[in-house]
Formats: structure tokens, sequence, C-alpha cells
């Protein structure tokens, strides 16, 4: 059983006493040299998961708050939040330039200003309400910096109907650009917000070659991307590992924000949950069955101090035809090849498997946008398969991933996948 499980009656409990109904005052206050958010008057550093699945979980293992991108499924974020005594930092959309907004119409702007100022009005009283995020990456693949206008606009409205809430506006990654248009532009922005993956233990040095001397927070942190990984010559990504995902995630906490005191307000940890970007397992840290990787006990670790009791098993290597996932794998249509991958349980549980071949993604989106999930090519691997096997590869030219489960039986899993190519005669 999960640990988390066993706190689930004692969280119940915790929740019957009588619940705040109103907002509680959350503000940024610079002491001392340094910046710290106060939440009912007391320091509160975030310790975030972005995404709302599980927000039992996020507690059970020393977590305080949750992150949203829209305000689609906020209710049910924000009661749920509620229950389990954790904050949420609200996304509220903001059009992108990308997908056709045009914000050089003022009459455009002035309606998107509208709708969001009726989502503010109807979320801004909720007690689990910890800031407010202004769109997502609107740096990504713009031109007109009155996107950045837009984003004062939203600010200031904030500002008038929410005397509660600071603003924040989220970028994809950190450039001198972006920087200098918000300190220009955006005033009543009060904390900068970062996603940022391989580049994370740079943020705290980025930050200020910059120039930025306010708050930030880094509001998704994760793996390194697809963007940053390998590239086989049919360009496919490489992805980590979950265990090579669960050493980088310490590592580069450790070494970045966690050591800023001055002006990094906390992090949310990417994804809370499993999606499907590049591939079913690359961002979630859970599978989609809600099996939990490595990198879930290195999230309890690096928010309570304490592993968890139960670990998930560690993934040493994975191999097809005697090749790892950079070493660029090309089959023929048909041709039978071994399969190994060396996994072992740190607690001694019996370990089991389980493949699956996918075809290369193609509908492949950016900034997060929601992508389809490729249909599963079934009978190329035996179907009691462990650690040591054979796949068959499919007949048609094409690129591949085939992908490995290992299963502790505790709710734990490991995960890694190889890209191939079969190419014909």
């Amino acid at each position: 059983m999960k640990p988390y499980l066993l706190l689930l009656p004692l969280l119940a409990l915790a929740t019957t006493a009588p619940a705040q109904t109103g907002p509680i005052k959350v503000e940024v206050r610079q002491a001392a040299g340094r910046y710290e958010l106060l939440r009912g008057g007391q320091p509160y550093f975030i310790k975030g998961a972005g995404g709302g699945q599980f927000p039992d979980r996020v507690k059970a293992y020393g977590g305080n708050s949750l992150r949203t991108w829209d305000t689609e499924s906020a209710a049910q974020v924000l009661a749920e939040a509620n229950r389990n005594g954790l904050t949420v930092m609200v996304g509220l959309d903001v059009a992108r330039e990308r997908h056709g907004f045009d914000y050089n119409d003022p009459a455009a702007v002035a309606r998107q200003v509208e709708k969001i100022k009726a989502e503010v009005l109807k979320y801004k009283d909720n007690p689990a309400v910890l800031f407010w995020g202004i769109g997502n990456e609107l740096n990504l693949e713009y031109t007109n910096p009155k996107v950045w206008d837009a984003v004062q606009q939203i600010a200031q409205m904030i500002h008038e109907v929410d005397p509660n809430h600071p603003t924040s506006t989220v970028l994809a990654g950190l450039n001198q650009k972006e920087a200098d248009f918000i300190k220009a532009r955006c005033p009543a922005v009060d904390i900068l917000s970062i996603n940022t993956y391989a580049g994370l233990a740079e943020i705290p040095q980025q930050v200020r070659a910059v120039g930025w001397t306010g708050p930030y927070v880094v509001a998704e942190w994760g793996p390194t991307g697809h963007w940053e990984s390998p590239v086989t010559p049919w360009k496919a990504s490489v992805e980590e590992t979950s265990s090579q995902k669960a050493a980088v995630y310490k590592s580069r906490y450790e070494a970045s924000v966690q050591k800023d005191k001055t002006q990094c307000l906390g992090t949310y940890v990417f994804l809370w949950g499993q999606k499907q970007e590049r591939t079913p397992t690359w961002y979630g840290i859970f599978t989609e069955d809600g099996k939990e990787s490595e990198v879930v006990d290195v999230m309890q670790y690096l928010w309570s101090g304490k592993w968890p009791r139960n670990r998930a098993p560690h993934l040493a290597s994975f191999m097809l035809n005697g090749k790892q996932a950079t070493d660029n794998v090309y089959l023929a249509p048909g041709q039978s090849v071994p399969v190994a991958a060396v996994v072992s349980d740190p607690d001694k549980d019996p370990l089991t498997y389980r493949y699956e071949l996918l075809p290369e993604s193609t509908d492949l989106k950016t900034g997060g946008d929601r992508e389809s999930r490729p249909t599963a090519i079934p009978g190329r691997v035996p179907a009691s398969a462990k650690g040591q096997t054979t796949l068959k590869a499919p007949t048609q030219e094409g690129a591949y991933r085939l992908f490995v489960y290992a299963y502790d039986g505790k709710d734990n899993v490991a995960t890694a996948n190889i890209p191939f190519y079969v190419k014909g005669k």
C-alpha cells in the first residue's frame, strides 16, 4: 500500500474542522534584502505541483499548492485544494498571437479583459486562491510586443477588483528581451513566473543576468525537454528514462531554487499527472493508470525531507538489439531482435513487465497544446515478457518507439522507451 493511502483517514479528519469561507490575503513582502510570499500573514514557500490530479498525494507527500493553466476546471481544482489544505496558482487563459489573436485590435483586447475579469470575479474570494497566472508562455512564436500591454491591462484590472492576491505572467524560459518588456510595460505584474526544464539549475543566475530584481516563481520544471534532447536522424527526440529523470529532478532542484533565498518564492513541478506530449511518458510523473515513477519519490524527498517507505523500481538500462536509445537504432522489416531491460527494486518487490509498441507521434504541437496519443501496435512482443525478451519489428517502413513499464506491485513503476526506424530494403 502506498504511504499516502495510510494518511487519507487523517486528512479526512483534518477537513472536518470549520473551513475558511472567504479570501485569505496573499502578498509579496520584501524585507532584509529578500522577497517572500505571505499568506494570512504567515511566510509561504511554494512546494507546488502543476496539474490538478491526485491532490491528496500532493498533501500527503509534503506539497502545498497546485497550478492550473486556465479556469476550465478551476471550480473542481479549488474545491479539491480546499479539501486537502492546498492553494492554487489560478491560470487565466490569455490568447496567443500564434493562435490568430490580433493584439493590434483594441476591441478584441478589451473583450478579452472583460472575459478574464468575469473569471477573476468568480473565483477571487475562494480561500484556496494563491495568485493569478496571466497567460502561459505568451513569448512563444510571437512578434507583437503589444501582448505585454494587454498583460498589464489585465494585471491592473485584477488589482482593481481583487486586493487580496498578487499577479504574475508566465514565460517560456527567460531572456533579456522579454524581461525588459515586462519591466517596462507590466509594472502591475507582481511576480515573474518562468517555465524551464534542462535550464532549471541556471535560473537564479539568469534572473540576475537579465536584471530582474523582483520575486519569481518557477511555474513549470521537470525533465529535459524534447527540444533540448538528443535527436535521431529521423527527427525523433530521445527521452530520458524514469530513473534518469529522477536524478535530474533532484540535482537541478537542489542546485538552484532551493538555494535562492532572496528572490525565489517556490516552484511547481511538471506534471503532477499524465499527458501525451511527444510520448505518453515524457512529462507526466505518473502513468495513465496512476502508477508513480521514481520522480514522485524524489518530490516527496524534496518537499518533506523524507523518502517514501516503499520506493519505485530503478531502471539501470534499456537496450534494443544491443543498442541504447541514443544509438540511432535501425531494424529491418519483420526482424526479430533482443530486448533487455535491467530493473531493480530497492525493496526487493517482485517485478512484472509490460511492453508497448507505438508509431512515432506525428501530432506534434508547441507550448503544451493537446496532442493525440498514437495507437499501439499489438503482438510484436511476447505477452508474458520479462526483462529479457524479443521484439518482432513491424513490416512497414517508418519510425516507432518501444516502451517498457516495470511494476513493483505497490503502485510504483519504472519506464523507458527507445525510438527506432524500420528501414525497407
